[in-house]
């Protein structure tokens, strides 16, 4: 059932301390009722990466989710899933498989089957809350204030109100939200004894509590919330956009003209979220938000006939009354608009698909009521002709993620127009030169769209603000930085090519230091000239000091000898990030420390600095207390770091890379830690210590945090593993041309390892192990050029998944019973270890995925044996081998699907023998054996459905070619007409025929 807190109740699972500890990544997707693999699997891959992802197919994204969950313990919610569709969910899950173990997935439904089809062994079934329960949700909304909770009176009634609220939280908190407003026992008695809590609408869809809580609203919430009738379910909306939407359609009244309409537009929305109408979204940020299903059924429902979405709502035609108009469906076919002939009053046409399908000038035509027009994503449209004119009405009109070049002058006649927005548009260049005429503009938008000149006369908008990420500061007059000072700039801003500001004055003209709504600030030098007035840098950096308020700051290529005085003082209180990149002249750090809520700090290519000492940290007792993640990158000069033990109480993430003279102790108190990165710091080195009587050189090993996870370290020869104490905490370790002296990996002393990968370690014979591994789940080792054995009665752990060995020439043989101490191994690939062999039963039987290149003495070994009883592999992989002929009769499993054999040089067939009882076998791919000269009918099995041959020059002498009862490769090979006959023109014979 719907509306009984199961998102919630995910919410706190989700944001608890306790995941953050446990899992290395986590992600919240909401599927909802369209289970589209494709989609769903692309969402869990940018909410996992915190970005977008553009992959364009199914094979793709989840290559790119696997690899990206590899070995990694991830916690995943799915949220309100209908799919009862078993197989779609086996698809779901590939790549989901090559998390760590120890993942978790966290699903909310309505529906039990769900949870029997994924196999769930812990189902936590929501029931209503207990009376005493729903009491406390309902008076946290409703008695706000303090005082209400002396009134016995409206306690007594509110006791009445959650009887029939049936123990639903959400019903409670909308109820609840409602009353708040209402202090009068006559108001209270009025909602208790409301007819509405009897009705029974759309087969249950419309909760009675619900709807009598839009009923109190005012009038003026009403219309913004069934407004929202235009989004489909689970659509995330941003509070700024939604309310210039209200704007343009005038649903914002403002009695105090002290108020700007986007404060009534904030103070409308605030309170419908506080009445629980809205709810944040998890997903991404704070400022998106969406709508609970009930309430947006509810929105449908109250909306009527005002509200229409095309490729949700029921198909026919549109009322003449429909006044807003939204599209769901990709793409959307020119026909399907015939609907809307009858509704020529629309007010607001919303496209929410990539291809609207209707062009902009049938839009006009049409619709001349319009008062918002939106084609975001509309990837049709390139141009706006000027008839766009002819909309008198129109308020906001968007053209975002479009390929438009230009806007006609005549837009500019558009006197009713508030918003623009134009953001991430390529092509376009250039603004209209009379724009200012446009006097009730209040929102231009420009992110991501990169103009040659930036558009002049704007401060004559006094209500006018302006978003635009970037800003390109050049000689002229055009592009003087002075023009940023006339525009009221909104969010994120970077101005690029500051060495192009001639005076200092310039700079001081943005008046940055007052423009407070500038968030995020990027200030960028060309750091590829040789500016030599570093005097004047340092002015125009002075001078332009940002507002108190700003949350990011990055400065590159900035070419002072010293950073200005607001980095080091009280200026930048709410900074959170901060970068500091290709400050080439800079000889002292600022004084960092003092920046109290600063969480992510990094320092690249700043090649002037020797030392980090107490300036760095400032005057503090705890010096960046709330910094998380710290880095340095590309520290040329940089010797020594002056360590402060009170400072960095919260610090989480450490990477150190390329800083080739830096010398001394690493952190020693950092008790937070989880993940740390060294790399290229060849003279790195941890103090002396005494292990078992013999001094020796140690590492950051014995410094490690308790709650440090992962570990990489590239490059710095002298590091080593002490074998005095266990790393209990540590579940990912990437060594690469590291610990010169280690000879012996102690596999015991990292119980809790996932991944763990040793890349030149050129001294390193083998891998000690005396007890089972319970966690290792990936297992690389490449370029030991000693590595010689595994543990004498092989390698015991029982959850490796993925095992990858290369150019190991000195190995002769795999560990030791696989198939019993492995049983888990799906994937196994072994390249250029010329002299390994396998022996009888040695490959688990639930292998699936086994690739050989240069392994001459290991093909060689394959047989029957090998595979044990009932093998599970699919696909098989054999690469640089010297057969002649392959694969021997019996040599393959019947359960093989997909076979390649590439640069195998002496090759010269496929014996028929060897494929003919391949029954499973759907792909074969051959690329590049030149003597390859025999690919006969018979030696091909029937179940085969994608054959490939690459780069085998003499199979271009067939003088045949028969394709039979293959209809759509007759469409392609077909003569003159087909796409690919070109490729096979030079054959003599061909034979295409399809049996009716």
């Amino acid at each position: 059932m719907g509306g009984m807190g199961k998102t919630t109740l995910a919410q706190h699972v989700y944001n608890h301390s306790i995941i953050e500890d446990k899992f290395a990544i986590k992600a919240w997707v909401c599927v909802s009722e369209e289970f589209d693999i494709f989609m769903l699997t692309r969402a869990i891959l940018e909410s996992f990466r915190k970005e977008t992802d553009n992959s364009r197919n199914l094979d793709m994204v989840q290559g790119r989710l696997k690899e990206k969950l590899n070995g990694m313990k991830f916690f995943l919610v799915l949220d309100d899933v209908w799919n009862e569709h078993r197989d779609q969910w086996k698809s779901l899950q590939t790549p989901l498989k090559y998390g760590a173990k120890g993942s978790k997935i966290l699903i909310t439904t309505r529906i039990n089957k769900v949870a029997s089809i994924m196999q769930s062994n812990s189902i936590h079934q929501l029931k209503q809350l207990q009376k005493d329960h729903s009491w406390q949700l309902f008076a946290k909304y409703a008695f706000q204030d303090d005082n209400f909770k002396s009134n016995f009176v409206l306690e007594e009634i509110g006791m009445k109100i959650v009887e029939k609220c049936q123990g639903l939280p959400l019903a409670l908190e909308t109820v609840g939200g409602l009353l708040q407003s209402k202090s009068s026992v006559s108001e209270w008695e009025g909602v208790l004894r409301s007819n509405i809590w009897d009705l029974l609408i759309e087969d249950n869809k419309i909760i009675p509590a619900l709807l009598l809580s839009y009923y109190h609203l005012p009038s003026h919430l009403k219309r913004c919330f069934a407004y929202c009738a235009l989004f489909p379910k689970d659509h995330m909306f941003d509070k700024e956009s939604l309310i210039f939407s209200w704007m343009a359609e005038n649903f914002l009244q403002s009695s105090q003209q002290s108020k700007s309409l986007e404060e009534v537009g904030e103070q409308y929305f605030n309170d419908l979220l506080s009445r629980s109408f809205f709810q944040q979204s998890i997903r991404y940020d704070q400022k998106r938000f969406v709508m609970h299903d009930f309430l947006n059924d509810l929105a449908k429902y109250v909306s009527g006939k005002m509200c229409y979405r095309l490729g949700v709502d029921t198909p026919g035609s549109v009322p003449k009354t429909t006044r807003h108009f939204s599209t769901i469906k990709n793409p959307v076919e020119c026909d399907e608009y015939m609907s809307l002939c009858d509704a020529k009053r629309l007010r607001t046409f919303l496209s929410i698909s990539w291809n609207c399908g209707m062009s902009i000038q049938d839009l006009i035509s049409n619709f001349k009521c319009l008062r918002l027009l939106s084609l975001s994503d509309c990837c049709n449209i390139r141009e706006v002709p000027d008839t766009i004119a002819d909309l008198i009405h129109l308020r906001s009109l968007e053209l975002s993620r479009t390929d438009i070049e230009r806007l006609p002058d005549l837009i500019c006649s558009l006197y009713n127009l508030q918003v623009l927005k134009l953001n991430q548009c390529p092509n376009l260049k250039e603004l209209p030169s009379t724009l200012h005429e446009l006097t009730k503009l209040r929102r231009l938008e420009l992110i991501e769209t990169y103009l040659r000149k930036a558009p002049i006369l704007l401060r004559k908008l006094k209500n006018l603000q302006v978003r635009m990420d970037r800003f390109k500061v050049g000689k002229s007059s055009e592009f003087s930085i002075k023009q940023l000072g006339e525009l009221d700039i909104q969010g994120e801003l970077k101005i690029k090519n500051l060495e192009n500001v001639m005076n200092s004055c310039d700079a001081f003209a943005v008046d940055l230091k007052n423009k407070t709504h500038v968030v995020g600030l990027s200030l960028e030098w060309d750091s590829q000239l040789n500016n030599e007035d570093s005097i004047k840098e340092r002015e125009v950096l002075e001078n332009l000091q940002p507002s108190k308020h700003l949350e990011k700051l990055s400065i590159d290529g900035y070419g002072g000898t010293q950073f200005p005085g607001w980095l080091s003082d009280n200026s930048l209180l709410n900074v959170v990030s901060l970068t500091l990149k290709n400050c080439k002249n800079c000889m002292q750090l600022p004084s960092l420390g003092l920046l109290t809520v600063l969480k992510y700090l990094a320092i690249y290519s700043l090649h002037q600095i020797v030392l980090i000492d107490a300036n760095f940290y400032g005057n503090s007792s705890s010096s960046f207390a709330s910094l998380e993640t710290l880095i340095f990158v590309d520290m040329k000069e940089w010797e020594e770091w002056e360590c402060k033990k009170s400072a960095f109480p919260s610090l989480q993430r450490l990477s150190v890379s390329n800083c080739p003279k830096l010398k001394g102790h690493f952190l020693e108190h950092l008790c937070h830690l989880k993940c740390q990165t060294i790399d290229v710091c060849k003279q790195l080195e941890a103090s002396t210590l005494e292990i078992e009587g013999v001094k020796k050189k140690t590492s950051p090993f014995d410094m490690i945090g308790h709650h440090l996870q992962s570990l990489s370290i590239f490059l710095c020869p002298g590091m080593n593993i002490p074998i005095n104490h266990c790393y209990h905490f540590l579940v990912q370790l990437y060594i690469s041309q590291c610990c010169g002296s280690l000879t012996n990996f102690p596999l015991d002393l990292f119980p809790k390892l996932y991944i763990l990968s040793l890349d030149e370690c050129h001294n390193l014979h083998m891998i000690l192990q005396r007890h089972p591994h319970s966690h290792l789940k990936n297992l690389t080792i490449k370029k030991c050029c000693e590595f010689k054995s595994f543990p004498n009665k092989g390698l015991f752990a029982h959850e490796l998944e993925t095992f990858h060995i290369e150019d190991l020439a000195k190995l002769k043989s795999m560990p030791e019973l696989m198939s019993t101490l492995l049983p888990s191994l799906n994937h196994l690939e072994i390249n250029n270890c010329p002299r390994v062999e396998l022996s009888k039963r040695c490959l688990p039987s639930n292998l699936k995925e086994l690739s050989l290149s240069n392994c001459s003495k290991l093909v060689a070994s394959l047989n029957k044996g090998v595979w044990g009883t009932n093998p599970s592999l699919e696909s098989l992989s054999i690469g640089k081998d010297d057969v002649e002929c392959f694969p021997g009769e019996g040599l393959l499993p019947l359960s093989l699907t997909s076979l390649y054999i590439k640069d195998c040089l002496n090759l010269k067939k496929l014996d028929y023998r060897g494929l003919c009882h391949l029954s499973s076998l759907q792909k074969l791919g051959i690329s590049s054996c030149p003597i390859l000269q025999c690919l006969s009918e018979e030696s091909l099995p029937e179940s085969i459905s994608e054959l490939s041959i690459i780069d085998c020059s003499l199979l271009k002498h067939i003088s045949e070619l028969s394709i039979i009862d293959c209809p759509l490769l007759k469409q392609r090979y077909n003569k003159e007409e087909g796409e690919d006959w070109k490729k096979i023109a030079h054959i003599q014979n061909i034979w295409i025929m399809v049996n009716k």
